[in-house]
């Protein structure tokens, strides 16, 4: 019989200390996040302090009309100073109103709103509610309805589908954008006759633009088939991306590159992080060890503190310096020529060049952007894998540069009156030089956000 015992091993582990994470968490933040920190950092830390804020408004440059609307009340002669004390119970509303909380309105919220509004019966009622909170930001189902409720009774489920379905925004509750299209149109009567079928029985042919065979079967004139397609811009095939709650993103650049004279110049964003220093009172406190002990140490303490926080924001800029003159030493052409020049990268080539740990640069690429004479980019998108060229091209070709290619051809759409297909995109890039799939057009319009050739077929 085997019988447990306790074992004392001594063994050792790397644990990183509090500090160090932070300076880690640093490492990684972009500008915004950055400025937040230092903020909290000044709130919490007495030691540290702000030597020079670009970002305060000096008094110099406070505008005289800001200055006169700022007026002192009791040297206004027409001020009234009078209370009212029925005024309280409305001041007290008022307060509450603005201190309220404005939440977003959801996609559920929207269409919950309006379905418990409508003549149903309890299990219409309650099988709309689950529909609806079974819907993706899009508008599609989460869960097939008839797994969402095996017990249901199937005509009342196919009357609550109905019920949400009508509802704004319209197409909703829907299983993908076909289905979501093909429910528009039935609720819009001023519809194309003819819209449902090309939806239903053509669609394969819509997206890939074979109109002239879509007009053949169904038996249709120009002018008519043109009228549908028009009918069918007008709809949308992700209804629930109305109401998404999603915040806007602002990007803040972390710092620019740029030609001047033949030569590439790195500038830190240096408008938004203020310059931080110790404050001088709490480096004489240190010094008091005899006369105050437990304030020595409280000085001490944080001026140790403060002194690390600054190390680690210089040491985030310095490397972040370092890995830009790198990613400028190969993707030089880039900076010249432009996105389409981007040669390959991987982050091991700027590791290796700067003397760091790949994830050292993995850390201080991800998230942080650059501002460019062609644009603003992400660190991240310099570091892009090697794409096959032909057998006849010796020229190497870089994801992000054949992504760039792509998206000239498509803009200038070389194909007349007819959008090019993804088949035809990939004959003009071997011709060029580059060898890729169809499938792999396909996978970088979408990254590109660029419609298919349906979409960009012109009027």
């Amino acid at each position: 019989m085997q019988t447990q015992r306790t074992v004392l091993a001594a063994e050792q582990r790397q644990k990183l200390n509090p500090r160090m994470l932070q300076s880690i968490r640093i490492l990684a933040m972009p500008v915004v996040e950055l400025t937040e920190l230092i903020q909290t950092e000044l709130e919490t830390n007495p030691a540290l302090e702000v030597l020079d804020d670009s970002t305060e408004e000096s008094l110099d440059t406070y505008s005289e009309e800001k200055a006169q609307e700022a007026t002192d009340p009791w040297e206004d002669e027409n001020a009234d100073f009078s209370y009212d004390s029925s005024s309280g119970d409305e001041d007290s509303k008022r307060k509450f109103i603005e201190g309220a909380i404005a939440l977003p309105e959801t996609l559920q919220d929207h269409l919950l709103a309006q379905f418990r509004l409508l003549p149903t019966n309890p299990a219409q009622g309650e099988l709309g509610e689950k529909l609806i909170q079974n819907l993706t930001s899009d508008g599609f189902h989460i869960i097939p309805p008839e797994e969402l409720c095996p017990g249901c009774d199937p005509a009342e489920l196919k009357t609550a589908l109905s019920l949400v379905q009508a509802l704004d925004p319209q197409g909703a509750c829907t299983g993908n954008y076909r289905e979501s299209l093909l429910v528009q149109v039935a609720l819009r009567p001023e519809a194309p006759k003819g819209t449902s079928d090309v939806l239903r029985d053509h669609f394969e042919d819509l997206e890939k633009g074979k109109y002239p065979e879509i007009r053949r079967a169904l038996g249709l004139k120009e002018p008519a088939f043109q009228r549908i397609l028009d009918f069918i811009r007008t709809l949308s095939p992700f209804p629930g991306r109305l109401y998404s709650t999603e915040k806007t993103r602002y990007v803040v650049p972390d710092l620019a590159m740029r030609i001047e004279d033949n030569d590439l110049v790195i500038e830190l964003n240096g408008e938004i992080i203020p310059t931080l220093g110790i404050n001088p009172f709490f480096t004489e406190l240190t010094a008091r060890k005899k006369t105050d002990k437990e304030a020595s140490g409280f000085a001490r303490e944080n001026v140790e503190r403060a002194k690390f926080f600054i190390t680690s924001i210089h040491q985030r800029n310095v490397t972040l310096v370092k890995v830009a003159r790198a990613i400028a030493k190969f993707q030089m052409s880039f900076f010249l020529e432009g996105p389409r020049a981007m040669q390959p990268l991987t982050l091991k080539d700027v590791a290796d060049e700067i003397g760091v740990h790949e994830t050292t640069v993995s850390r201080i690429a991800n998230g942080k952007y650059v501002q460019t004479e062609w644009g603003i980019f992400e660190l991240r998108r310099f570091f892009t894998n090697a794409i096959a060229a032909t057998v006849s091209s010796a020229a190497q070709h870089s994801k992000e540069g054949v992504k760039a290619t792509l998206s000239e051809i498509l803009q200038s759409d070389h194909g007349g009156g007819t959008a090019l297909s993804d088949r035809e995109i990939v004959d003009i890039l071997r011709r060029r030089g580059i060898q890729i799939a169809r499938r792999t057009v396909a996978k970088y319009r979408g990254e590109l956000t660029l419609d298919s050739s349906f979409g960009r077929r012109k009027h």
